[in-house]
């Protein structure tokens, strides 16, 4: 993770409001360029990627916060608060263009598919309705409506158009 996405990740913190929503708006901002950057071609060496990941937020955070913490807090109900704040959204738009905000419910089941290969169960609740909404309503809005990719939305946010999800 270089300097400049770790900086716009503290300036996503500090625009939540107390230490609990700027801690949840950390750790979904955090867990969502995670997964947007495994969204490449290129081979990915996970034990340095995670390790990298580990060490911001051992800083960030402290102890006992890690990306396997940030990703499970990130498939649960409680991730529901962060990603229905309009703020939240509106800041992470601002601050992380190439990541559009449109790709968040992606990233978000994504990470649900991975904790359901390891856990075996389903998902559901809250964040699966989510998911499902915001997929619905992507699917029926008019394409001229879409935001097209510019050269923000590169494989260096690991977003590229087409690559493999």
């Amino acid at each position: 993770m270089d300097a400049a996405t770790q900086d716009k990740l503290l300036t996503l913190m500090r625009e939540g409001r107390g230490r609990v929503e700027s801690t949840d708006w950390f750790r979904v901002g955090l867990g969502l360029v995670y997964l947007g950057d495994l969204m490449t071609q290129e081979n990915i060496d996970f034990k340095v990627l995670d390790r990298a990941f580990n060490r911001f937020i051992y800083h960030t955070l402290g102890p006992g916060h890690t990306i396997t913490s940030v990703l499970q807090f990130m498939s649960g109900d409680k991730v529901m608060k962060t990603v229905d704040e309009p703020r939240f959204i509106e800041a992470f738009r601002r601050i992380f263009p190439a990541v559009p905000p449109e790709s968040i419910a992606f990233l978000l089941e994504l990470n649900l598919g991975v904790a359901k290969n390891i856990s075996g169960l389903g998902p559901e609740g809250r964040l699966a309705d989510w998911i499902a909404r915001s997929k619905a309503q992507a699917e029926s809005a008019p394409a001229s409506s879409a935001p097209e990719a510019g050269p923000e939305a590169g494989p260096e946010r690991g977003l590229e158009p087409g690559s493999p999800g």
